[in-house]
């Protein structure tokens, strides 16, 4: 019996139209990234185990795709462990590697084994695919692409609001307009957490507040009661969901509320600097967001997060923050880093509901050269070469099916024009083209046609 043909849950194939779209957005994204001056650089699609585990939390542990041994390594498994049901233990001792998880934890490890090969301070940029076992959903997939563009071995507003701006000049290259682009600052979700008289509890914390837009402030409120936050504690917050006006103004009312913790301050005086630097965004929207904190297990500083346009319902297409620590796990200290991703596959879904692909993408060929015998293609090769040359991109039908079959794949092609040279032009020494569109067709000699005729 035949297999049926199939791909795992949470992956994709993607037909030539749509991979055109995808490259469309990489390299529009590709663009930005080198006028910031990133380099590209690569890693492998799986690292050891140890490298990932433990720097996403105990969630991105559980989403890690493991890649089971091979070989001799396989009667190494503990299988005492299995039957304790000690079932962390048991997959170390099976898997030695796993799938990246994101981009950022590989660099670090990346930064760390090539210091001696590279400058400080390095700018890289990658573009890769990243597997979660995470739940299929529109926008979130097992295998999707990353596009990160991170610093390491300075420190400097500049840089944070570089990032801000590359996100913006981004969204511009892409003609979307009207994402926002959401920040806050570890230190002043920390200086809340000591605000509360909980400085030891900021993950129940934030966990909660992340949800004020989905439940509300009274949702809060009772999820942090459920975690042990007194009235004292809850009447301290309530404030903070009260801040109003333009970024600059939240932070002056942030400012007064938490007057008396010094993280809190150096972080809003830190964004300050940031935005002293950002020229005025052309396509997109600035927003201070209290409830904004993820990451927190390698964030360290300032947080990104982008919202596309609220007509589009997708969660966030881009993110990014400070991660002063992250190199010092492989060994290497007193690194400072800094990076922003794009989410290539929703940022696609987005431009897609939004229409904003160009029309010229779904024209994969300009011509479509019908083969009316192998003398009369060989006649053409000459020409074909050089029409190749200036950059016409040129489809030779392989044989001589009927006349109507090779029509229909140059209409299902999106060609512009279907070119057929046969005895009437051979005799003639000139080229009929039709054009795809209006159905016009013209005779041109052969030795007059351009290659600038075919590409519009």
């Amino acid at each position: 019996m035949a297999q049926k043909a199939s791909i795992p849950k949470g992956t994709r194939d993607f037909l030539p139209a749509e991979v055109a779209k995808r490259n469309y957005v990489t390299d529009v994204i590709r663009t930005q990234f080198e006028r910031y001056g990133f380099l590209p650089i690569q890693t492998p699609a799986m690292e050891k185990s140890t490298t990932l585990k433990g720097k996403y939390g105990e969630e991105g542990d559980r989403m890690m795709f493991n890649i089971l041994n091979s070989g001799e390594k396989v009667k190494k498994a503990d299988v005492n462990a299995l039957q304790d049901n000690a079932l962390a233990q048991f997959t170390s001792s099976i898997s030695e590697k796993a799938l990246r998880y994101d981009l950022t934890v590989p660099f670090a490890r990346f930064v760390a084994q090539h210091q001696n090969e590279i400058s400080f301070p390095f700018k890289r940029y990658q573009i890769q695919s990243v597997w979660r076992a995470d739940r299929p959903q529109r926008g979130r997939f097992q295998e999707f692409t990353q596009c990160d563009a991170d610093v390491v071995g300075a420190v400097s507003p500049l840089l944070e609001a570089e990032c801000m701006q590359l996100f913006d000049d981004v969204f511009d290259g892409l003609a979307l307009k009207d994402a926002t682009i959401r920040i806050n600052h570890r230190g002043i979700l920390a200086g809340i957490a000591h605000y509360l008289d909980a400085p030891d509890r900021i993950v129940d914390f934030t966990v909660a507040l992340d949800k004020l837009d989905k439940i509300g402030p009274d949702g809060v409120f009772n999820e942090l009661r459920n975690k042990g936050f007194d009235d004292v504690a809850l009447n301290r917050l309530s404030p903070l969901f009260e801040l109003s006006g333009n970024v600059m103004a939240q932070l002056d009312q942030l400012e007064e509320i938490l007057a008396s913790q010094p993280e809190a301050l150096a972080g809003i005086a830190h964004l300050r600097k940031t935005l002293d630097f950002v020229n005025p965004f052309k396509v997109s929207q600035l927003a201070f967001d209290i409830t904004l904190a993820r990451g927190l297990h390698y964030y360290t500083g300032i947080i990104f997060e982008v919202a596309p346009p609220k007509s589009v319902a997708m969660g966030s297409i881009g993110a990014g923050g400070r991660y002063d620590n992250l190199t010092a796990v492989f060994g290497l200290k007193d690194v400072h880093g800094l990076g922003i991703s794009f989410g290539l596959d929703r940022l696609c879904i987005v431009l897609e509901d939004l229409n904003l692909f160009p029309a010229s993408l779904t024209k994969a060929v300009d011509i479509v050269v019908l083969h009316f015998g192998d003398e009369y293609i060989q006649e053409l090769m000459s020409h074909i070469t050089r029409w190749r040359a200036k950059g016409v991109r040129v489809f030779t039908y392989p044989t001589t099916h009927k006349l109507k079959k090779q029509m229909q794949f140059a209409n299902h092609s999106n060609a512009l024009w279907a070119l057929f040279y046969g005895e009437e032009e051979q005799k003639e020494k000139t080229i009929s083209l039709k054009n795809m569109i209006d159905g016009t067709t013209v005779k041109i000699s052969i030795h007059k046609i351009n290659a600038s005729f075919f590409i519009t």
